[in-house]
């Protein structure tokens, strides 16, 4: 042995076992002097140079500084180097000082003088080493030195004890010098070891440790997680806000980890590029080479044979049709494959190596740390069966115990803490990368993908990414954990091992094909929740047109048939998860069944015994998790590469061409374009043929064209959004640009209209007022901080375009491209725009103007009008000359001329323009409330659309008015916030609503379900109990022949067990499977009654997505999540108390702990929950303004661009998500802060169950040690658990609460009443107004004030009033949308307010502004309810020339209406509600400003159809056109609420009050109303 030199060396025995080998043990002294020493100092010295290296570089630190604490520190190890200089003073003096009696024979060993240098060496050390963890940057400790000093303590406590029991033993002190220096030196290191545990934080970080307590934390705290504590308990007293949240350190940024990401995306995308580039070279090569073969081969058959012409011919066709479908083929494959791919995932290795084989580290230590356990587990219980031994190794297990899990749980908590952050960082890159490269992705690219495609690689792929980076490791992991299990079992069990394995292994495939079962009905699933999402989003959007018709009923009926089905699926698909619950509940049961059984019946002489029994058992529930993981996390990585394929293909789309647009100062023009060709695609037709202009700086300039002749094409070449194939453009200055359709972001008015720059009053002020925004600002409740909701939500379409007009004001540049900026607005409003901004005298006199324009009325004033004709220009020059000219130009002005009745301004129509009569497609009609799409968008559709059309030829005239009108609503709701901020829930979820969830599950379900998984946990008990029974047979039967009966019972009773618990799992399952399935049905039909029966103001003051997220969201989370999570919850409840229990029952002596144990544990659960439920719910708050920042970019990209601003928006964004990022990061703390104190609470119970096992261990079976132990083991898994599953049910649950919250809402008045009127009421249809007010709600000013007027029978009434007089409010009185404050309204006498509302809505017939259409059949749409023949149906078609159009449908009446009616033009939408109204006969109709969307021909259609169908009705036109009513028999004209003027169109025009100078301003003089 090598023990020799050693034993010289310290002059005394190195190691002899006989020291242990007693009651008392104790380490050689030589072994305390060598090994001991050398295992700390080893330590210091490996990790010295990492410490040193800072003192060597020149460092920027503020080294003057010398804290206390830095002081402290120095001088105890300034000390302690004075203690080794003294040992080795004593050392030399005792051998060479003048009392040495003996100078030459006793020397002192060669320890007694190595020791003290080695010490002096490292003391000298440690100096350097804390001065230069000074000096390192934002150090505040080191955690080598900490582990130093714990290690150094640790070692020197041996020779501690050792000293002093000697010292008892002899009664004196043999050595007093050495002795004092010992255990001076040791208080010193002591005091060491408490000072390196404190951070020192150096004056300039204090600031930065306030707003970020991480950047100040000691080792300890740091792998404890105690520098959360703060936020933890601040979320206790009170709920955390985003302000709560602390700072972000710069290594978690958005800003430095998008730098980071971008440096090596450029490398390794690169690089894929020609990677690319070669594969494509080669199939090229390949082509041509083939192409060339063809060629041979082609002459020679054809010739060789001498066939006749046509045979060849069709030959030659049949080949080619099969080269054409192979062609495509290739095709659709190289599309997917058409672009440089597999470099997302090494970017993303290459930014985050770092963190990546940290955890990596971690993970593996863990993983090998996790199988010390069950050996250690095998060595208690042979020592629990060892009378013998010693009771110190009881207690030293015990104690390792301890130590093992606790660097199992720092270790572990690490692993996760580093893996979530990754996870983290990965989403916010993409997110980022995906963001920045929607900033300049050029057209084709965007062409390719939606705005909502664009926002999910955002959300949905970003999010997959994270979640499999948190447990990417697991892909090595599981493999080793398995393997190593595996062989430690082979070590316990033997070959008997396989048969177990066999039934884990063929787990795996049925578990397998349950999934793929399940994802099928998932996907069925989704299906059901699309298309009831779909109908309620039509729901939510038509509401106002069901109230009015009645129709709720129908639709609900509707919804409740899919929800049915849904709820059938749920079921089918809960008791497929039920089947696999149960086979993954008996698994451990089978297994461990299968394995002992084979075990004891291959052979008699194999007895188990509880070492064996439990440690496998051990070694089974390590196994369980790699096994269940595997498929999961494969399956994950599967979906992820999808999402790789997505990510890669946009971040690897081309760019936009910056050098389109040239800025050449040479020119002496402000825009100069040179015989320009321009195409929206690369390879595609130029639509601006041989394009020349040349602006001078300062003019206006006017573009005119047909519609499609490419103006706004033009102007997208301007800004360098098209591709130019020839020819070049010039713009000398800075562009503002005011799109067709406006773009608004969801800001305030004011930082709508700055953009960005800064704020100047004055220049504020005339801007506001030169776009006539004035008085809008006065209706605004905020002014112009009043916030404008998602694109523009709370604007009208005229107050957005002047929005979008007075920011390109304001901008000051010197360029303004003005995209038809003035079809929006009323045409005295155009006027008023003209005159003050754009025209001769406006605020940009000055500067360079480009207007499109379709009012021909402004053109005499522009200096200059450009005439495009399909792309080319066809003439350039004034009014005047082009007039002179007879060209394109004059016949454009005579067309529209025409149509306008010879005058300038024929009409006042509030929403547009008379003088857009534009020719457009048949199909094409634009969506009155399509989302905002962005011009390139719109444009790109448009050109489609009229390059179809030419191809039809059927192109006709239609006025154009897309813009959706905002009814009165807005204007009435003065100085009262529009739109309710969502209520977030705090703070703890109350009790009633886990018992209302109960209630809606059912009482005997829910007490059946308890009672049936509580009989499980006790078979489960049983089962352990039982196999610890058994194992005690082996000291029973000790040398004897163990009995084949006593085999095969205890093996049958053993599996009964097992089974009857999986039986009782899958009972359970099932039941709660029915159960919440039974809740989901109940809480979903109570929210969509409710829905449908609130008032109209509810939906005009909620915005639709936050009642449409009840229906989609919460209502999924009572689906799903919430019977998942209370499933896990009842199961980790009864795992904890059953293995307390069984604790108990094997050492009486836990029962003291439990008391304190649960109140720990209930503290940092209370704790804990009310801290993690509150931050989850500001991630989700602070998550959407990410996705919804984006969408409004990608909206308005061009207008972006063209301003030049999208570092702002970068910043933004990355401002934005750094929001969401302070509250995940705490999050992800928070669970670990959690985990680690769980996990210690865990490991306490492990070592106090082994201590007491070793304390009672004469009283105990070995079986029951084992059973407890290993119980433990397990325990701090599910304590984790259970709180983990407190939690998710809490914010779960809150789901149910806000379901329950709209379930409540306070209806309208009830659909049906007692007083019934008679069944053919109103007969005559006579209208009777009494005094009448209404407000829109209680608090609100009064819109109509006292109105009183007597409509006889059939008469007819036009109703007219300027914006927000209350015209529409009228017909929503008389529908009892609103209901009275005063006064009545009598129909035939009857009063509306005592009967039903479905009686009375289903008894008027309106036809409304907007036509709304559903998604369903034709016929559903005239006929909800089926209530008519189909002759009837077809009459109605033919009155309203509809007929032709539906006979010629291929299923005619069932004809499939898209959603929003989006494949019907807008004029067959209105027509189809004419039929509506013709279908329903009844005596009074309601006609509110149905014309204004028509083209004039359906305009005249209805109008006669009117005249003809209803004469005998009493007809109310609510009127914005004074044309329409001009024949009615009487005309009220409305004004701020009250009735000014009442009598015969004639009449009043001769009284010239209001409706006088209404119809002057219409252009309707007095004769030419005669000639009407």
């Amino acid at each position: 042995m090598g023990a020799a030199p050693l034993d010289e060396y310290c002059g005394s025995v190195f190691w002899n076992a006989s020291y242990l080998d007693r009651e008392d043990p104790d380490l050689p002294v030589c072994v305390e002097q060598t090994v001991l020493v050398w295992i700390p100092l080893g330590f210091l010295w490996l990790c010295a140079p990492w410490n040193l290296v800072s003192l060597c570089r020149r460092t920027q630190v503020n080294t003057k500084h010398l804290s206390k604490l830095y002081i402290c520190k120095q001088a105890v190890v300034s000390l302690l180097l004075l203690t080794a200089i003294a040992g080795l003073a004593i050392t030399l003096g005792e051998d060479y000082g003048p009392s040495a009696d003996t100078p030459s024979t006793l020397k002192n060993p060669g320890v007694y003088y190595a020791n003290p240098v080695l010490y002096i060496v490292t003391w000298i050390l440690l100096l350097l080493c804390q001065a230069g963890v000074r000096r390192r940057e934002g150090a505040v400790d080191s955690a080598t030195l900490f582990v130093f000093w714990l290690l150094l303590v640790l070692c020197d406590i041996f020779p501690f004890q050792t000293l002093l029991r000697e010292a008892l033993k002899l009664g004196e002190i043999r050595d007093i010098p050495r002795f004092c220096l010992f255990y001076i030196s040791f208080g010193l290191e002591l005091i060491a070891l408490i000072l390196s545990a404190v951070a020192d934080v150096p004056p300039e970080a204090k600031e930065r440790v306030k707003k970020n307590p991480e950047a100040g934390a000691a080792f300890l705290s740091r792998i404890t997680f105690n520098w959360f504590q703060s936020m933890v308990i601040k979320g206790y007293k009170q709920p955390l806000v985003q302000e709560d949240m602390w700072e972000l350190s710069e290594a978690d940024s958005t800003a430095h980890i998008n730098e980071r990401f971008q440096h090596f995306m450029k490398t390794e995308f690169a690089a894929a590029k020609v990677r690319h580039q070669h594969r494509l070279n080669k199939k090229q090569d390949e082509r041509r080479d083939k192409a060339q073969e063809d060629l041979k081969n082609g002459l020679s058959n054809g010739l060789g044979k001498g066939v006749s012409q046509d045979m060849l011919m069709m030959e030659e066709k049949g080949k080619k049709e099969d080269e054409k479908k192979k062609k495509k083929k290739d095709k659709e494959k190289e599309k997917e494959e058409n672009y440089p791919n597999a470099w997302l995932i090494t970017t993303i290795y290459k930014t985050f190596k770092g963190v990546l084989l940290e955890s990596a580290f971690f993970k593996l230590l863990q993983d090998l740390l996790a199988f010390v356990s069950p050996q250690l587990l095998k060595l208690m219980i042979s020592f629990t069966q060892d009378k013998s031994s010693y009771a110190w190794e009881g207690y030293l297990y015990a104690v390792l115990l301890l130590a093992v899990a606790i660097l199992q749980s720092l270790l572990l908590q690490q692993y996760f803490q580093r893996c979530f952050v990754l996870g983290m960082k990965v989403r916010t890159a993409l997110m980022a990368a995906v963001y920045k490269k929607a900033l300049v992705v050029s057209n084709e690219a965007r062409k390719e993908s939606t705005v909502g495609e664009t926002v999910n690689l955002m959300s949905a792929d970003a999010q997959r990414f994270n979640d499999v980076t948190n447990f990417i490791h697991l892909l090595w992991s599981c493999p080793l954990q398995i393997i190593v299990s595996i062989v430690f079992l082979w070590f316990e069990l033997g070959p008997s091992v396989l048969a177990g394995l066999a039934v884990m292994v063929l787990m795996v495939p049925i578990n397998g094909l349950l999934a793929t079962k399940a994802r099928k009905i998932q996907i069925e699933n989704m299906k059901f929740k699309d298309k009831r999402l779909k109908i309620m989003n039509e729901i939510l959007n038509g509401i106002k047109i069901l109230k009015l018709y009645g129709w709720e009923p129908s639709f609900q009926a509707q919804v409740e048939g899919i929800r049915g089905k849904e709820l059938k699926v749920m079921r089918k698909f809960a008791y497929l998860s039920s089947v696999s619950t149960f086979i993954f509940s008996c698994a451990p049961a089978l297994v461990s069944l299968a394995t002992f059984a084979v075990f004891v019946g291959v052979s008699s002489d194999n007895v188990l015994t509880a070492e064996k029994a439990f440690t496998s058992i051990s070694l089974f529930n390590i196994l369980r998790f790699p096994l269940a993981m595997l498929p999961m996390l494969i399956a994950a990585i599967v979906q992820t590469s999808v999402s790789r394929k997505r990510l890669e293909k946009f971040l690897g789309g081309d760019d936009i061409d910056s050098d389109i647009v040239r800025h050449d100062p040479s020119f002496n023009s402000a825009v100069n374009v040179c015989d320009g060709s321009f195409a929206w695609e690369r390879d595609a037709e130029p639509l601006l043929k041989n394009l020349s202009l040349d602006i001078k700086p300062g003019r206006l300039v006017a573009v005119v064209g047909a519609v499609g002749s490419g103006k706004s094409s033009l102007m997208s070449a301007l800004l360098g959004e098209m591709h130019c194939t020839k020819g070049f453009i010039n713009i000398q200055g800075s562009l503002a640009f005011v799109p067709q359709q406006a773009w608004i972001q969801n800001a305030t008015l004011r930082d709508n209209i700055l953009f960005g720059s800064p704020h100047e009053e004055d220049r504020f002020q005339d801007v506001i007022k030169a776009c006539a925004l004035g008085p809008d600002l006065e209706l605004l409740p905020g002014g112009d901080l009043t916030e404008i909701g998602e694109k523009g939500i709370n604007l009208s379409g005229g107050q957005k375009q002047r929005v979008s007009l007075a920011r390109a004001a304001y901008s000051q540049a010197d360029i303004y491209l003005l995209d038809d900026p003035l079809s929006a607005v009323d045409s005295h409003v155009g006027k008023h725009l003209f005159d003050k901004v754009i025209g001769p005298n406006g605020v940009l006199k000055e500067k360079t103007r480009i207007l499109v324009t379709h009012g021909v009325s402004f053109l005499p004033y522009v200096d200059e009008i450009v005439v495009l004709v399909d792309g080319v220009v066809s003439e350039v020059g004034s009014y005047k000359s082009l007039r002179a000219r007879k060209g394109a130009f004059s016949e454009f002005i005579d067309t529209y001329a025409q149509e306008q009745n010879n005058q300038m301004h024929s009409e006042s129509d509030r929403d547009q323009d008379a003088a857009d009569i534009e020719l457009i497609p048949e199909r094409e009609d634009t969506l009155p409330d399509s989302p905002l799409e962005d011009t390139v968008t719109v444009t790109l559709k448009r050109e489609s659309s009229i390059r179809r059309s030419q191809r039809n030829g059927s192109v006709r005239l239609r006025k154009n008015s897309s813009i959706k009108k905002v009814q009165d609503v807005g204007e009435s709701k003065k100085g009262q916030r529009l739109i309710e901020k969502e209520t977030m829930e705090t703070g703890q979820v109350k009790f009633s609503v886990y018992l209302q969830y109960l209630r809606a599950m059912g009482w005997g379900y829910s007490v059946m379900v308890f009672v049936v998984y509580f009989i499980q946990n006790i078979a489960f008990i049983g089962q352990n109990l039982w196999l610890s029974d058994w194992t005690n047979d082996a000291v029973v039967y000790y040398n004897m022949t163990y009995p084949n009966w006593k085999r095969d019972t205890r093996v049958g009773v053993f599996g009964v067990l097992g089974v009857a618990q999986g039986l009782f799992v899958f009972l359970g399952t099932l039941l709660l499977a029915n159960a919440s399935v039974n809740a989901s049905g109940i809480l979903h039909s109570r929210l969509l009654r409710n829905i449908l029966r609130v008032p109209m103001v509810f939906f005009d003051t909620t915005p639709i997505g936050r009642v449409v997220n009840r229906f989609a969201k919460d209502i999924f989370t009572v689906d799903e999540a919430i019977p998942q999570s209370f499933r896990s919850w009842i199961l980790c409840l009864l795992g904890v108390l059953g293995t307390l229990f069984v604790i108990c029952l094997a050492t009486p002596f836990f029962t003291i702990l439990i008391v304190p144990l649960a109140v720990v544990y209930y503290f940092v659960q209370r704790f804990y929950v009310a801290t993690s439920r509150q931050l989850r719910r500001l991630d989700s708050v602070s998550r959407s303004p990410i996705y919804s920042h984006f969408s409004e970019t990608v909206s308005g990209l061009s207008v972006i661009r063209a301003y030049g601003h999208q570092d702002r928006f970068l910043k933004h964004n990355e401002i934005t998500i750094d929001g969401n990022l302070k509250s995940v990061y705490p999050w992800i703390v928070s669970n670990r802060w959690l985990a680690i104190r769980l996990e210690f609470l865990g490991n306490l119970v492990v070592f106090f169950s082994a201590l007491f096992a070793v304390i009672s261990r004469d009283s105990l079976d070995s079986g029951l040690v084992g059973l407890s132990i290993s119980y433990a083991l397990n325990v701090t898994q599910t304590l984790n658990w259970l709180v983990r599953m407190t939690s998710e049910l809490e914010t779960n649950i809150v789901a149910v609460e806000r379901v329950s919250e709209y379930s409540e809402l306070e209806n309208e008045a009830k659909w049906v009443t007692d007083t019934r009127p008679p069944e053919d009421w109103p007969t005559k249809g006579k209208l009777r107004f009494e005094n009448y007010k209404v407000r829109y709600r209680p608090g609100l000013d009064l819109v109509l004030h006292g109105i009183t007027c007597d409509i006889g029978s059939t008469e007819k009434i036009g109703i007219v009033g300027r914006t927000g007089a209350g015209k529409s409010s009228l017909t929503n009185c008389l529908f009892r949308i609103i209901e009275a404050a005063e006064g009545r309204i009598l129909i035939d006498g009857v009063d509306i307010s005592l009967i039903g509302l479905h009686d009375l809505r289903n008894r008027l017939t309106i036809i409304p502004q907007d036509p709304v259409l559903f998604s369903g059949s034709l016929r559903m749409n005239l006929d909800p309810f089926d209530r008519f023949s189909d002759e009837d149906i077809w009459r109605v078609l033919e009155l309203s020339h509809l007929k032709e159009y539906v006979a010629g449908l291929q299923e005619g009446l069932q004809h499939e209406v898209a959603e929003g009616g989006e494949n019907l033009s807008v004029g067959q939408r209105q027509l189809l509600c004419l039929a509506r109204a013709l279908l329903r006969k009844s005596r009074i109709l309601i006609l509110d400003e149905a014309t204004a969307a028509v083209d004039l021909e359906t305009d005249d259609l209805i109008q006669t159809t009117i005249r003809k169908e209803f004469s005998h009705c009493t007809v109310l036109t609510i009127a914005h056109r004074l044309h329409s009513i001009m024949d009615s028999s009487r005309v009220m004209v409305l004004d701020a609420g009250k009735i000014v003027e009442f009598d015969s169109p004639d009449n009043l025009l001769e009284k010239q009050g209001h409706f006088y100078s209404m119809a002057k301003d219409a252009g309707i003089t007095k004769d030419e109303n005669t000639a009407l």
